[in-house]
């Protein structure tokens, strides 16, 4: 089932959904990372879209 893009509430906000191909692409060119690198934090992290972003930050920096 497709995500609802007009519910776009802070909760909504906090969370990258792994099911929705395209929060995950557009995760993955934020951060300058492959696809399947962001799919693979999604999976080790959770989807806190903060914890994510920090993760991101260490992997592009190592």
């Amino acid at each position: 089932m497709a995500d609802d893009t007009s519910k776009r509430g802070n909760e909504d906000r906090r969370k990258v959904a792994a099911g929705e191909e395209y929060e995950v692409a557009y995760f993955a060119r934020k951060h300058g990372i492959e696809h399947e690198q962001a799919l693979a934090l999604i999976e080790e992290i959770g989807n806190d879209r903060e914890k994510l972003d920090q993760a991101a930050a260490r992997l592009k920096t190592a």
